[in-house]
C-alpha cells in the first residue's frame, strides 16, 4: 500500500511539473538567434501593431516575462526576446500581439480573464493569509460545523484561481492558432520549413498555464479530502 502510495504521488508530480518542463523545453530549442530573419520579436511586435491599426498599444522589454497587459494596453517581451530575432522570439511576439488584437476587437474571452484575474488577485491575498491562519482558527472552530466552513472557504478561494485558468486556456489558444499562426503563415514572416517550430512554440505559449491549473487542482483535492 506504501508503495502504491509512493508510486501515485510521482505520477501526481510528473503530471504537474512536465507541462512546465515541456514547455521551457520548446521555447529554449528555438530561442537561438536567426540573421536571416529581418528584426527582432520587439521589431515584430512593433510592426504588427502599426500594420493592424492597433492605436494606443505600446510594445516594450520587461523582466517580467511575456505578456500583454490589457490596462495600459502594452506588449511587453522578456530582454531576449524584445531584442533578438530568433523563431521564439517572433512566435512569442505575434502571440502576444494576438492578444492585443483580441483586445482591440473586444472578444469576450479576454475581457472575462481580466475580470477574474482582478478578482483572483484580491482572492489569491485573502487565501494567503487564511492558509496561514488556517491551523490557528481549526483549534477555535471546536464544532464540526464551523471546522467545515473553514475548510469550504478555503476550497471557494482555490475555485476562483482555477476558473481563471479555464477562461484562460482557450483564450491563449485563440491567440496562439487564430491569430498568431496565421499571422506569421499569411504574412510571409517565416519560411515555410519554420512554420512547424513556430507551431510548437506558439502551442508552449498557450499551454503556459496548464501547470499553474493543474497545481491549483492538486491544492483543491487536497482541501475536499479533508472535508470528506
Amino acid at each position: 500500500m506504501a508503495a502504491l502510495g509512493i508510486i501515485s504521488l510521482i505520477a501526481l508530480m510528473i503530471a504537474i511539473f512536465a507541462p512546465h518542463y515541456w514547455v521551457q523545453r520548446q521555447m529554449k530549442k528555438h530561442a537561438d538567434p536567426r540573421p536571416d530573419y529581418a528584426g527582432s520579436g520587439g521589431e515584430l511586435a512593433q510592426h504588427l501593431v502599426e500594420h493592424y491599426g492597433l492605436s494606443g498599444v505600446g510594445v516594450e522589454a520587461t523582466d517580467k516575462g511575456d505578456h500583454y497587459d490589457s490596462e495600459s494596453r502594452t506588449v511587453r517581451l522578456s530582454q531576449d526576446n524584445f531584442s533578438q530575432g530568433s523563431l521564439t522570439a517572433v512566435a512569442v511576439a505575434a502571440h502576444e500581439v494576438g492578444h492585443a488584437l483580441q483586445h482591440h476587437q473586444g472578444e469576450r474571452g479576454l475581457w472575462l480573464r481580466q475580470k477574474l484575474v482582478g478578482l483572483a488577485t484580491i482572492s489569491d491575498k485573502i487565501a494567503s493569509v487564511f492558509f496561514i491562519a488556517a491551523p490557528v482558527l481549526a483549534i477555535f472552530a471546536r464544532t464540526p460545523l464551523a471546522f467545515f466552513g473553514l475548510v469550504g472557504f478555503g476550497i471557494a478561494l482555490l475555485a476562483i484561481r482555477i476558473l481563471v485558468h479555464l477562461v484562460t486556456l482557450p483564450v491563449e489558444y485563440d491567440a496562439s492558432f487564430n491569430k498568431a499562426l496565421p499571422i506569421l503563415r499569411e504574412g510571409g514572416y517565416l519560411h515555410e520549413d519554420d512554420i512547424e517550430g513556430a507551431r510548437s512554440v506558439l502551442k508552449a505559449a498557450a499551454y503556459t498555464y496548464v501547470a499553474d491549473a493543474l497545481m491549483s487542482l492538486f491544492d483543491l483535492a487536497r482541501w475536499v479530502r479533508i472535508l470528506r
